[in-house]
């Protein structure tokens, strides 16, 4: 059986990574095994956290919400269920903008849920 070196293959692979691998420091750009490491690493970091960064966001906006229906003389459970329970559909992203950006217009909000 004859020899396959692939040489042209296998450079093309290593440049590949190594240049995924910029930015990184010491030995992880410039060696490939473990540039190799770093970049595998890296992105399994980023698919995780794609999928992490929807529940960080959703945490953020229900402790803005919480902050601002406290000021208002309620909580943030209360505050939710009478929001439910009067039919009014703003999702808490909306509902955390407004708390950080109008603070009269949550207080309103507020009134309005509370009546």
């Amino acid at each position: 059986m004859s020899r396959v070196k692939g040489g042209f293959v296998t450079r093309r692979r290593h440049k590949k990574i190594l240049k995924m691998t910029k930015g990184q420091w010491d030995t992880k750009h410039k060696l490939f095994r473990r540039a190799n490491e770093a970049m595998m690493k890296s992105l399994w970091y980023s698919y995780r956290d794609r999928r992490r960064k929807k529940r960080d966001l959703r945490r953020l906006w229900i402790s803005r919400i919480n902050a601002a229906a406290r000021m208002n003389g309620t909580t943030y459970s209360r505050f939710i269920h009478d929001l439910k329970n009067n039919e009014i559909e703003l999702d808490r992203k909306i509902l955390a903008d407004i708390a950080v950006r109008d603070g009269a217009t949550f207080g309103k909000i507020v009134e309005t849920v509370k009546a």
